[in-house]
């Protein structure tokens, strides 16, 4: 079965005690102080552009080994948000870097290091033992504290940083909550900042819009992604192998991360679903990428590895729910490892929500990113 090293104790553990309150360390380089990176263009050993080399495993169980490298030459900035991988003691992390951290930016933001110079800076999110422990009013400061220091982080890059260049954000789970207050505080109403926004891939993290609309809940000038031609978009949505139960903390309204981001209304919204796999609706193959994963008896030497023909996705709507609906179309001798709702089918594949379909997504953002420039020269 493959699982992400952030999918793993850590990481499960964090899902769940989200659940419950919502219902070897190095100090990266700083642009300015304050401001501490986990992940930026030129520092040294930097998770985000660590090795990308691909075993390849078909149905057969034939394999290949592929290759990519970060871009050296992209003018396009990617700026990251990692999910909730915090054990420190206390209700909010403070800005070392941690190994969780490193893992959390490897499995989920390397990989767009070749299409933009990848930034993720580290802020101070609430911990595993806050959600674990806290009540409502504390839960409330420790988010407050969380996106207070994500913003001064967001403010000194585009200051220092950006120099006008275009963007495409990337968020999952409290990572999207954190940035569904970024686009909302600082975008939405922005339309000089939003000419630089090629889009934002917000997974996890319970995007909504008014019924049957592609905006008008979440964002109001900032709309769902219907086409690859398409800039200034939001992809996203939360994976599952059937309906979610209505006691999901994703793909329904006011409920699970949508209380992190501020998001209580529900009346005449749904949770938004952009299949990354065909933007424009309907159905697609997913192109998953799993970090670090054994495959059946044979061993792995690569980083990364990658099940080309064995999902399918499209997105669903029935009562309350919304979801990307991901389906195994693997045949019965198809020995490769499966995807499964580790944490319970409340979470479905909350877990695998970027990598499920990270290669899709990296063609989204190719081009997008192809469109952008078009419409900007």
């Amino acid at each position: 079965m493959p699982a992400c090293r952030l999918a793993a104790v850590t990481f499960a553990a964090a899902l769940v005690a989200l659940a419950l309150a919502l219902a070897g360390t190095s100090v990266a380089s700083s642009s300015s102080p304050g401001t501490v990176w986990l992940c930026r263009p030129g520092q040294a050993d930097d998770p985000c552009t660590s090795s990308l080399a691909t075993t390849v495993i078909a149905a057969s169980g034939a394999r290949s080994i592929v290759n990519a490298t970060p871009s050296g030459t992209t003018q396009f900035d990617c700026f990251y948000i990692y999910p909730t991988v915090s054990t420190e003691i206390g209700p909010n992390a403070d800005l070392q870097v941690q190994s969780s951290e490193r893992l959390a930016a490897q499995e989920q933001a390397s990989r767009f290091s070749t299409l933009c110079r990848v930034w993720a800076p580290m802020y101070r999110q609430e911990t595993l033992v806050a959600l674990l422990s806290s009540g409502v009013a504390a839960t409330v400061k420790a988010e407050g504290v969380a996106y207070a220091s994500l913003l001064a982080a967001w403010q000194d890059y585009l200051a220092h940083d950006n120099d006008g260049r275009p963007i495409i954000f990337i968020g999952h789970s409290q990572g999207a909550a954190m940035l569904i207050r970024l686009l909302t505080g600082q975008f939405d109403a922005n339309s000089s900042l939003r000419r630089r926004l090629v889009s934002a891939i917000i997974l996890g993290g319970n995007v909504t819009v008014a019924n049957g609309r592609t905006s008008g809940g979440t964002f109001h000038n900032i709309p769902a992604c219907t086409s690859a031609s398409q800039t200034g978009c939001v992809i996203a949505y939360s994976s599952f192998p059937s309906q979610p139960p209505a006691t999901s903390l994703f793909g329904i309204p006011g409920q699970g991360v949508s209380i992190q981001s501020g998001q209580t209304t529900t009346k005449g919204v749904e949770v938004l679903c952009v299949n990354p796999a065909s933007l424009s609706g309907g159905s697609g193959a997913l192109e998953p990428y799993f970090p670090d994963v054994g495959a059946g008896s044979a061993t792995v030497t690569t980083p990364w590895v990658q099940f080309p023909g064995l999902y399918t996705a499209s997105c669903k709507h029935t009562g309350d729910a919304t979801w990307l609906q991901v389906n195994d179309v693997g045949s019965s001798s198809d020995r490769r490892p499966r995807v499964s709702e580790t944490a319970g089918p409340d979470w479905g594949f909350h877990e695998e929500d970027v990598n499920l379909a990270l290669g899709n997504l990296l063609a989204d953002v190719a081009a997008q990113e192809s469109a952008y420039q078009r419409a900007h020269h």
